[in-house]
Parts: C-alpha cells; structure tokens; sequence
C-alpha cells in the first residue's frame, strides 16, 4: 500500500518529501470540503486542527459535519476528533503531542497528511514548532489568584513573562480570567522550577488559505446558525447538562456552548440567545481573520484561494501549487 501509494504521488508529478498540506480559513468558509475532496484526490488522510471538535458529543455546536468527509462515497480518514470527553479541558500542549503522534503515523503509512482547520494558535504551533512544558496545576496559587480582576491578572503575567524572557504567545493568553491564571501558573512554575521543554520540530507545509469576502461569510454564517438549531444543537447541549456536564464548563468553551447553555439555564431568551450568538460568530471569524493575517506578517506564506470558485478549480489549483 504504502509503495503504490509513492507511485501514485510519483505518477501525478508531486514531490514526496517531508512537507504537508495545510488548509485553514475561518469559519463558514467551506474548508473541511475542501481538504476532504482535496484528500481523495491525493488519497491523503486529515488531521483536525479545531480545538473544540476534540470533544465526543460536541457535535452540531461544534459543526463536525463529518459527512463532508465522505466523497463520491469514499470516507477520507480524519483524526482527532471525538477524543476526550465533553466537561474536560484540552489544551495546546496536549495538541502538540496529539498531533505529532498522528502525523508521525501517518507518514509512517507513506500517506500524505493534510491539516486542516481554523484554529490558528494550534496550527501556528505545530508548523512552526513551539517549544511547551507540561506544567501542573498550583491549587494554592489559583486560590490567590481567584479574586484579582483581569486587568490585575494581565498586569501581573506580563511581569512574569518578562523575567522569564518569554513572550505572549497571543492574546487569548488574557481573554479570561480562567486563562490568565492558567498563564500565570505556568510562568511561575518556569521561574520557580526551570524544566527541559518538550521540542516540537517545525514541519514543513504548503499553506493554502480559504478566501470568502466579509459579507458572504456573514450570510453563510448567519445561514448555518439557523440550520443548526433546527437540527437540534438546543437539544444537544441540554443532553450534555442531563449528563452532568457543569454548565461552566460548557460555557468555558464559548460561542454556541456558552449562549445555548445561558439560554437553557434561563439567563438568555431564545432571541437574545439567537442575537448575541450571531454577533460572537461573526466576531470569531474576524478575529480568526486577524490571526491568519498576523501569521503572514510573522514569516508564514499563505496562498490564498477563492471560495467561490467550483470545487474542481479549487483542487486544481491546490495540486498546481503542490
């Protein structure tokens, strides 16, 4: 399998080396499509990058899609996805290890791996090879910490980080109390406790970036919301509560979880849940627009496609830059 796999790459005119294929853009740009009809050309596999679809059970609200990974009646196979379990908190480091495991399997099979998604501290991580520690958790530090407000959490990481000589990664580092705690904890624990990082190697990759104009992308994401909710995302969070998953922690993972789960527990009316959820959305994707613009400006060449364009043209032009 693996020899007629080469052959076939050999035979299309492709170099087999050490690089990937990977496809981001934001949200309701059609990229999942993409790299499943991409990957069935190539007989390639895919690897999530879409740090909420790790979740079982957090499927309409997390838009899995999975039949978009069925083409012509081929399944593509894909991974990571539904690993760990809802309530439970996945982080980039876990990814890092996650990823390199798949990855390294799969090459490992003469398979081309194809990354795809829209989470970019995830993939900006593994192509360019961020070194992390795994740090534990310092209960008697987050009790210190748990009243102090996010502008005092913010003032004192960026303190932390500057003794440590480590820079912030991004800015979601303090979007949260929760997060900046986390931050804090771990730049305590390297000032306190230097430990050897986990090395990443930085891979190689085509990048190919999924460009929809402003104004589609809110149509499709408006359009999709609705479809979502009529396939039954409310019923879906409301069995993950019934299940015992705290309501916290669905709100933890923001967007459709947070607003649904407000609205279930009787914070939010239906409407003011509809509203507010469709203004975050259309809020992610700018900021999931402003991360693959600040990758660029960091070194990373992207090509850019037109989602518009018919799938077929879209391929094409994929194989013509690989």
């Amino acid at each position: 399998m693996k020899t007629e796999y080469i052959d076939k790459i050999a035979d299309a005119g492709l170099a087999f080396d050490k690089r990937m294929i990977t496809i981001l853009g934001p949200t309701a740009s059609g990229k999942t499509t993409l790299a499943a009809h991409l990957a069935a050309r190539l007989h390639a596999e895919i690897i999530s990058a879409d740090s909420r679809q790790v979740y079982c059970g957090m499927d309409i609200g997390t838009g899995k899609d999975l039949a978009d990974y069925t083409v012509e009646g081929h399944r593509v196979p894909y991974h990571l996805i539904d690993i760990c379990e809802p309530g439970t908190k996945y982080n980039l480091f876990r990814y890092q290890q996650d990823f390199l495991d798949c990855y390294e399997d799969i090459r490992n099979r003469g398979v081309l791996p194809i990354l795809c998604g829209g989470t970019g501290l995830y993939i900006e991580a593994v192509l360019k090879g961020y070194s992390l520690s795994p740090v534990p958790q310092n209960a008697e530090l987050r009790k210190d910490l748990e009243d102090k407000s996010l502008e005092e959490l913010t003032v004192m990481l960026v303190e932390l980080k500057a003794k440590n000589h480590s820079l912030m990664h991004n800015k979601t580092d303090v979007d949260s109390c929760q997060r900046a705690i986390r931050a804090i904890e771990i730049e305590t624990y390297n000032l306190t406790k230097p430990t050897e990082e986990r090395q990443c190697p930085p891979i190689e990759s085509l990048i190919i970036g999924v460009d929809i104009d402003r104004e589609t992308r809110r149509k499709k994401i408006t359009s999709r919301l609705k479809v979502r909710l009529e396939e039954g995302m409310l019923d879906e969070i409301d069995g993950l509560l019934r299940q015992g998953v705290p309501a916290e922690d669905l709100i933890y993972y923001g967007l459709e979880y947070k607003f649904v789960t407000e609205h279930l527990v009787g914070k939010l009316s239906y409407n003011e849940m509809f509203r507010q959820l469709e203004i975050a959305i259309h809020q992610f994707a700018k900021r999931q627009m402003t991360w693959f613009r600040g990758m660029e400006r960091r070194g990373f060449t992207i090509h850019w496609i037109n989602a518009e364009q018919r799938m077929e043209d879209k391929v094409e032009e994929i194989m013509s830059l690989w």
